[in-house]
């Protein structure tokens, strides 16, 4: 059969704003919605104030989930957890470039392991700080918020910061995933893909709402605004 390219923006609803009462059935609403990926924040409330999922849960997540968990690491020294988090079926292994020493080492271990690797970038840090590493990269991070809790106001200077990353991309003639997390918003959806995110994290958005899978459908279906 022949493969389907993905239809942009992908869209991968935050299950930190999921209704942990009721997780697995918001896992398969997901599962039957047009998300295109898992976002799963974990937090060790160290490198971010607040904590979140860890193995357990993270376990039991793949064991329903039908669609590729990009798996969001928020804490220190990552690298000593990066197989465990592949074999809990993290796809997509996104770490902070603020928490890695050796962030070419990082990036290549999650490579090696068979995952694709994500570099995220806190909002105080400047897209330059990826220069010579953007290269190696599948996926691209730009927080919108300061990471740690949900439901926080967009930061506005997102979209410069998108802007001159499409830049550097284009300087180092490269292509990964542009992914933005925090305060996205049917509002500011389609500015955010006009410059340039090619993945849109939602949580409060799509579980905030009566219908969840209609605001999922929605901002699939956003047009370019702004």
């Amino acid at each position: 059969m022949p493969v389907t390219a993905p239809s942009f923006p992908l869209i991968a609803p935050s299950l930190l704003s999921a209704n942990f009462a009721a997780l697995g059935n918001d896992i398969e609403m997901i599962n039957h919605s047009r998300a295109d990926w898992f976002h799963i924040d974990v937090m060790d409330g160290v490198f971010v104030p607040n904590i979140s999922f860890g193995f357990p849960v993270l376990k039991h997540i793949q064991r329903i989930a039908a669609k590729p968990l990009d798996v969001h690491l928020m804490i220190v020294d990552p690298d000593r957890y990066l197989e465990r988090f592949y074999q809990h079926g993290a796809a997509i292994i996104t770490v902070h470039y603020e928490a890695c020493t050796h962030l070419h080492r990082s990036v290549q271990a999650i490579r090696k392991l068979g995952a694709r690797a994500g570099v995220a970038l806190n909002p105080h840090s400047p897209v330059s700080l990826l220069e010579d590493i953007i290269q190696d990269l599948d996926l691209v991070m730009i927080m919108s918020v300061n990471p740690g809790f949900g439901g926080q106001s967009f930061i506005e200077a997102t979209l410069g910061k998108l802007r001159h990353l499409g830049e550097l991309m284009e300087q180092k003639n490269c292509k990964p995933l542009v992914e933005v997390d925090g305060g996205v918003t049917l509002e500011n959806a389609g500015l955010l893909v006009k410059a340039g995110a090619t993945v849109l994290v939602a949580g409060n958005t799509v579980f905030g709402t009566a219908d969840p899978a209609g605001m999922i459908g929605k901002l699939k279906d956003l047009e370019e605004t702004g």
